[in-house]
């Protein structure tokens, strides 16, 4: 990818450079200090809501979500694993409140907690949907449209709202047919043998 974006890069200074030679210099000092300014934006945007994550997080609150959600995340990932159940629901959980930063290492810690109990089904499910990111609160998105100047940074809202539930629910819908039935994780009796097997 960074190979990608170089190769992007240099060829549009080099195409810029031949069309207008005088003018690259003042484009690239201008899109600095645009980059600059969205940066810090973007910063206190990520700042203001992972701190409110974590007062989330020191109150409970987060955990008692996590609770809720997890009789159905025990079944639409079919596992029994406390640890990636509470992992996923709080990943879940970070992208609905739209909290930019906060799902990622939820999800990886989920993600290697499924494949550590043979559930690569609740692995694949997880990650698409974290892709689709069902979300009730956009605030990326919000903060990217304030720091350019719109008028309603909000109107995004319901559309955002309806597409990420219509591509969550199409994603998941997905994964279940495409998945079959295909067992998941090692039940407890089985790793008791295997765990006799090895001694």
């Amino acid at each position: 990818m960074n190979a990608i974006f170089a190769a992007i890069f240099f060829s549009s200074c080099a195409l810029f450079l031949f069309s207008d030679p005088d003018g690259f210099l003042a484009a690239m000092l201008e899109g600095g200090q645009k980059a600059a300014a969205l940066s810090l934006s973007l910063l206190a945007v990520y700042c203001v809501w992972l701190g409110f994550f974590k007062v989330l997080d020191r109150s409970g609150i987060s955990s008692h979500l996590s609770r809720v959600l997890r009789p159905a995340a025990r079944r639409l990932f079919r596992s029994d694993d406390e640890e990636a159940l509470t992992l996923a629901c709080g990943n879940l959980t970070a992208n609905f409140l739209g909290l930019p930063g906060a799902p990622t290492p939820l999800g990886i810690r989920a993600t290697d907690a499924f494949l550590a109990r043979d559930n690569r089904f609740g692995a694949d499910l997880l990650f698409v949907l974290n892709a689709t990111s069902l979300q009730l609160l956009p605030t990326t998105v919000i903060a990217l449209r304030l720091a350019a100047g719109s008028a309603a940074p909000a109107d995004i809202f319901l559309p955002t709202l309806l597409a990420t539930l219509f591509s969550t629910l199409l994603g998941g819908a997905l994964v279940f047919a495409t998945a079959g039935r295909q067992k998941t994780g090692v039940s407890p009796a089985k790793r008791r043998r295997l765990g006799r097997r090895r001694a």
